[in-house]
């Protein structure tokens, strides 16, 4: 069965943990440590409100097998970035490290970036301030909250991967 769109709500109670509905049983995930927000700007550690495409998937070659998805699916490398300096023209776009300006740096050692699913968050048209690297990613341990992300365990993500069809969207819901 392929999935289309799922949703995330905040769990009661929980402001920084969620569940994805829709893909099945639901799942737990982590979301932004401040929860859903429906306003998002930069830093506000909020996970911002709305319906999101999933882009395209990226992964670390080093840690793990391509996932089996049929979204668009790269390889990240070691000098993967992601511009997170509201006034740069590059701004909540991928860039290449060396970068001179605030950037999110990819290869992560944590292994939060292992797997990342990137949204469409703020990208048409990219409003300053307004948040950037808005990614699906890996959960920490405990689920600890993210700066604005939505996070599952690495089974999870990978049960989910190959099921998401290609115009696939999640709807973070606020509250």
């Amino acid at each position: 069965m392929s999935i289309s769109s799922f949703t995330v709500r905040r769990r009661p109670g929980r402001p920084h943990e969620g569940l994805l509905l829709g893909a099945g049983p639901a799942i737990a995930v982590a979301i932004g440590q401040n929860g859903i927000w429906p306003l998002k700007r930069e830093g506000d550690k909020r996970s911002p409100a709305g319906s999101w495409r999933i882009v395209r998937v990226l992964y670390r070659p080093d840690h793990g097998p391509r996932p089996i998805t049929r979204l668009p699916c790269a390889p990240l490398r070691p000098d993967d970035g992601w511009c997170d300096a509201s006034g740069h023209r590059l701004y909540n776009r991928p860039v290449k490290l060396p970068f001179s300006a605030s950037h999110e740096r990819m290869w992560r050692d944590d292994a939060l970036y292992d797997l990342v699913l990137v949204l469409d968050h703020n990208s048409r048209p990219r409003m300053r301030n307004h948040g950037s690297a808005v990614f699906i990613h890996l959960a920490r341990p405990g689920f600890a909250g993210t700066e604005g992300c939505v996070a599952l365990r690495r089974a999870d993500m990978r049960r989910l991967l190959a099921r998401l069809s290609p115009d696939a969207r999640i709807t973070l819901l606020p509250g």
